[in-house]
């Protein structure tokens, strides 16, 4: 078990120092969003105690478990990428070309862990960017328009034919030759997104600067529980209009049939890890209200069987079925097929679990990656795509989700 300086406090240390001084840390912000699941305002984790990195698939939940054990008591971080699939599901590959290569897992022991149990208000001092007004029309696009619309089209195909029921496709953006201030760059999208698993990670140059509304897996006591998005509504300033967007929500069919469809696959995710007959799913199609968008949410609980270890858990549910389709193993093999670029982290996940085996996982969308050495920045946005998707709407459903980066960009 590693020596690790706990220090519970109301205000962040500064992260710039903390930048400039450590190789690797792991800021987690709730920017104050409360609810009964939710344990920390915010977690920083700064500085290598210990640490695994996971490189190749075979046996790596295996070796992450082994990781946690030999460090019980202590915080760990971890991130997760969506590539670690390949280790859950060993059929699966991943041939296309990394945005910013990673690691498939890199677990770490802080030597200092700065937290909050929602004492304080939490702000961050709101500074400039200093050099780049970056523009969608600077960006790199993985695919064009058309060829988007034409790839929902061929997933149509699939979905007719009862190939799948669902399917995330997702698409890139990039940017070479770019410089920039990570530390303002979080703080600039978390005033404009402030969302309740924000998270800012940096393993040497690469930083990702995440401002995801979205909960994978997390873990109090022997309880279990997942809060998987589909459904999204941009807010309208006029009061009576927002309100009007959140019923247009909540009854959307289309929303609503994506909703239900990964509901059912999280039940069967969580299934795997539960004592029998506690899955239960204690809210169903909730619209949640952030700064910029509506979304809707449900929540799929059990209670965790007694020898199902943490990574073990983490395994039965990855990736999460938000970011896949369903079934889950058919629609990753489509998206290794139809996407063009190695999601990496994008789509897998950043989380922590703490001294006495809580952990909390968020899924990393809305984000920023950023590698200060290659001076190459990228984003990831993507829809689910059913039967009914209209090609043209789900590409302007991507750039919605990527209005927040962008804002913060320019």
């Amino acid at each position: 078990m590693s020596t690790q300086q706990i220090y519970i406090t109301e205000k962040l240390p500064s992260l710039n120092q903390i930048d400039e001084d450590n190789s690797v840390f792991c800021l987690l912000n709730s920017n104050q969003y409360r609810d009964d699941k939710s344990k920390y305002a915010f977690i920083l984790g700064v500085g290598v105690a210990d640490q695994i990195e996971i490189k190749e698939a075979e046996n790596a939940f295996i070796q992450l478990a082994n990781f946690q054990q030999k460090h019980i008591g202590s915080f760990l971080f971890a991130a997760l990428s969506y590539d670690l699939k390949n280790a859950v599901y060993p059929k699966l590959t991943s041939a296309n070309t990394p945005l910013h290569p990673s690691p498939l897992a890199h677990v770490f022991a802080a030597q200092s862990v700065y937290l909050s149990n929602h004492t304080s208000a939490n702000s961050f001092p709101l500074k400039a960017l200093e050099a780049n007004k970056i523009k969608l029309d600077m960006l790199q696009a993985s695919v064009a328009k058309q060829a988007y619309i034409d790839q929902v089209n061929q997933l149509k195909k699939h979905l007719t034919a009862g190939d799948i029921y669902e399917i995330t496709y997702c698409i890139a953006f990039s940017l070479t030759d770019i410089t920039l201030d990570p530390i303002a760059l979080y703080t600039k999208l978390n005033s404009l997104s402030p969302m309740p698993f924000s998270a800012l990670y940096k393993n040497d140059s690469q930083y990702v600067i995440c401002s995801s509304p979205e909960r994978f897996l997390g873990k109090r006591a022997q309880r279990i529980f997942s809060q998987p998005i589909k459904g999204t509504r941009k807010r309208n300033e006029d009061p009576v209009l927002d309100e009007q967007e959140k019923l247009i929500l909540q009854n959307d069919p289309k929303e609503i049939a994506e909703n239900v469809m990964i509901v059912d696959l999280v039940r069967n995710d969580l299934t795997k890890s539960a004592k029998l007959g506690t899955i239960k799913v204690s809210e169903l199609f909730g619209i949640h209200t952030f700064a910029n968008l509506h979304q809707m949410i449900s929540t799929v609980e059990a209670e965790l069987k007694a020898d199902c270890g943490i990574f073990e858990c983490i395994q039965n549910a990855f990736p999460m079925g938000s970011m896949t389709g369903a079934p889950k193993l058919r629609a990753m093999e489509l998206i290794e097929e139809v996407e063009n670029t190695k999601r990496g982290l994008y789509s897998g996940s950043i989380g922590y679990i703490d001294t006495i085996g809580d952990f909390d996982f968020n899924v990393i969308i809305r984000s920023i990656f950023y590698d200060k050495n290659a001076k190459t920045l990228s984003f990831q946005v993507g829809s689910a795509i059913t039967l009914d998707a209209d090609p043209v709407k789900e590409y302007e459903e991507c750039l919605l989700k990527a209005e927040s980066i962008l804002k913060a960009l320019a």
